[in-house]
């Protein structure tokens, strides 16, 4: 039997973002972001409110990184979520974090968190807090790659959220493809 729990923002596993921008004098700053994903093939789409820092930032800079938040960094991850960047100038310093300027885009990278996607900005809505990025590079550090020199999870430790629970987990091992693996249907 079902247990109904009426319309609610829960879906697994929910990735944790940490998005990235300068503001106008070039400071970088981020923030926490669990509210988003893949919305076309070569677009990220965000819930962010109008009144963050960064908001303000990627606006005035058009564009913004989206890193993976990591099981190694949860703390500092959680950080940039709680303190906002308009009432802590030195937010980032706060977190121990480096970053370097990406190739692709006028946004930095967070060194600390090894997978990252550069994004072009396409539009932002206030009314509705969309945020829509245009993906123009996807870079991770070498530690992060397996043995097919692609992005290895379990090295990679992404967090998700847990929306029900307002904590954060991280994922488990891998399940296999199933139909793909042999395993038929009943």
């Amino acid at each position: 039997m079902r247990k109904n729990f009426g319309a609610k923002p829960w879906t697994y596993p929910q990735p944790v973002f940490i998005l990235a921008s300068y503001d106008q004098s070039g400071v970088p700053d981020a923030m926490n972001a669990a509210w988003g994903g893949i919305s076309d093939g070569d677009q990220l789409s965000l819930c962010i409110s109008a009144g963050h820092k960064t908001t303000a930032n990627i606006l005035a800079r058009k564009a913004f990184t989206v890193s993976m938040a990591t099981a190694d960094q949860r703390t500092a991850c959680d950080y940039v979520g709680i303190v906002s960047g308009n009432d802590v100038a030195d937010k980032l310093d706060k977190t121990g974090w480096h970053v370097t300027r990406s190739e692709f885009v006028d946004a930095p990278l967070i060194d600390e968190l090894p997978m990252a996607v550069e994004c072009r900005l396409v539009s932002y809505d206030p009314e509705s807090c969309r945020l829509v990025g245009q993906i123009v590079n996807v870079s991770a550090d070498e530690s992060v790659l397996g043995d097919d020199g692609k992005i290895d999870p379990d090295k990679l430790r992404p967090l998700t959220f847990d929306p029900i629970h307002n904590t954060y987990r991280t994922l488990g091992p891998v399940a296999g493809h199933a139909f793909r693996d042999g395993a038929g249907l009943k």
